[in-house]
């Protein structure tokens, strides 16, 4: 069956193609270099880029804007780290945005030095200043939708879930669906704001053969690489410090309340320790027992040795990301320490509360490949074969639950086991040709899998060979 990604940003990953890539810098000064390159071939206003990552660097260290702002002294830039929970900003952009020296946000953090802005955002933050960037219209949605779309039939996937969009673009792909030009189909999470709300809950669930809208994606904390996921006790590498929630309970669980009553899904963003644990207890105290709302919680990256069982209690679905564990796995136990990253990535531990578990990749934050993320899943090395026993091996998954996560409990995580998922009567005829078998070749072949045909209802939409 074609492959079915559980966690994704199909629209974002578009969009970034327009922007600079910075994935794989080397330093602060490649970045640089990769921007400025960029700029002068861009006739645009803004600078916009994404990709950096601190931890690929030699002195693992946050930038600042000095360089930035020598280079562009009035065109607004701004830079996202690869996980989009972090961003540097230059005066000109920080100016746009009427951030000051001293200015607090909920759920976020101002990065100052000598009572000087840095321009480093994190979280929220960074919100203030994406604001001020050009908005996407109709034919800019439709422009990136179409770019994502080709890529990911290169890869095999047939369906993506396309986490926290607005209302507006889940009309344009109701749309560009009708016209045949968008032919992927995806389920289509909400992001957590009041107008999305006012629009599903008037309109009620939509449905139809190519998109699914009946969920809701709202963020409990940050990310373990920019030290704003929410732990229980304060990360190992920075004394006093133990991240944020994004938002409190008093937001949190009249949103829980409310999706509950109205029967939406409700599919909550959490990385620490205490992110999970917040919203575990809020699902819990409105899920009874054996439901089928299938409220999902995305990422589940750390969690708790006491708080696994409540997946199983509440029917919690916990929707990861192989990927995140071989690219944290470098520095995680730097953040969190040997004893608490045992409950990180802990894939197999997760299968067990539930008996299945949907996978995904978090694109652009990750390559969109699925053999990748069959590969993290089940082998839990690097490209490079490291570590030589697996990255705490005890949590991979067998080769069956692997592509089980990435077919059918994908589709069932999102209430469509009945129609993809699997290869069978009266189900769509969304299926891939590989040119290796992926459940017997050696670990060491896998990466080099490649898709030679992807069907999407029995329509070819990719050929190798084209």
């Amino acid at each position: 069956p074609g492959f079915i990604d559980a966690h994704a940003h199909f629209l974002g990953y578009g969009t970034a193609l327009g922007t600079v890539n910075l994935v794989d810098t080397k330093s602060w000064e490649d970045v640089l270099m990769k921007t400025k390159s960029f700029a002068d071939a861009s006739s645009e206003e803004w600078i916009l880029g994404r990709g950096w990552d601190q931890n690929d660097w030699p002195d693992k260290q946050f930038p600042d804007n000095i360089s930035l702002d020598s280079m562009f002294p009035d065109r607004p830039v701004l830079l996202g780290r690869v996980d989009g929970h972090a961003a540097v900003a230059n005066s000109a952009a920080l100016k746009l945005a009427g951030i000051m020296p001293g200015m607090k946000i909920t759920g976020g953090d101002i990065v100052t030095r000598n009572g000087k802005l840095t321009g480093l955002l994190v979280d929220n933050a960074v919100d203030l200043v994406s604001a001020k960037t050009p908005g996407q219209g109709p034919a800019q949605i439709r422009t990136a939708l179409m770019a994502a779309q080709k890529n990911c039939f290169a890869v095999g996937l047939t369906t993506v879930d396309d986490c926290g969009i607005s209302a507006p673009v889940a009309e344009v792909m109701n749309n560009l669906h009708k016209s045949g030009d968008l032919k992927m189909r995806i389920y289509a999470m909400l992001s957590d704001e009041k107008a999305n709300y006012d629009f599903l809950f008037a309109k009620g669930k939509i449905k139809t053969d190519r998109l699914n809208v009946r969920a809701f994606k709202v963020y409990a904390d940050g990310a373990l690489g920019s030290r704003g996921a929410s732990l229980i006790n304060d990360y190992t590498d920075r004394a006093g410090w133990n991240g944020f929630l994004l938002s409190s309970a008093a937001h949190f669980d009249p949103v829980a309340a409310l999706l509950a009553q109205k029967d939406f899904q409700m599919c909550t963003h959490a990385i620490g320790d205490s992110g999970n644990r917040a919203i575990l207890n809020i699902y819990g105290k409105h899920l009874q027992p054996g439901n089928d709302k299938r409220w999902r919680i995305e990422h589940a990256q750390v969690v708790n040795s006491a708080d696994f069982e409540l997946f199983g209690r509440f029917n919690i679905i916990p929707s990861v990301q192989p990927t995140h564990a071989t690219s944290d796995m470098y520095w995680a136990e730097d953040r969190l320490g040997a004893e608490r990253v045992k409950g990180a990535y802990a894939y197999g531990d997760l299968l067990k509360q539930n008996g299945w578990l949907p996978l995904g990749t978090d694109f652009p934050v990750e390559d969109i490949s699925p053999f990748k993320t069959f590969y993290a899943a089940v082998v839990r090395k690097d490209a490079r074969g490291w570590p030589e026993t697996g990255y705490q091996a005890e949590n991979a998954l067998t080769r069956e639950q692997a592509l089980r996560g990435m077919t059918i409990w994908a589709a069932k995580s999102n209430f469509e086991e009945g129609e993809k998922g699997s290869l069978e009567r009266n189900k769509f005829a969304d299926f891939i040709v590989l040119d290796q078998d992926i459940m017997k070749s050696e670990p060491g072949n896998l990466l080099q899998s490649k898709v030679l045909q992807t069907f999407i209802n029995g329509e070819k939409v990719f050929s190798s060979s084209n």
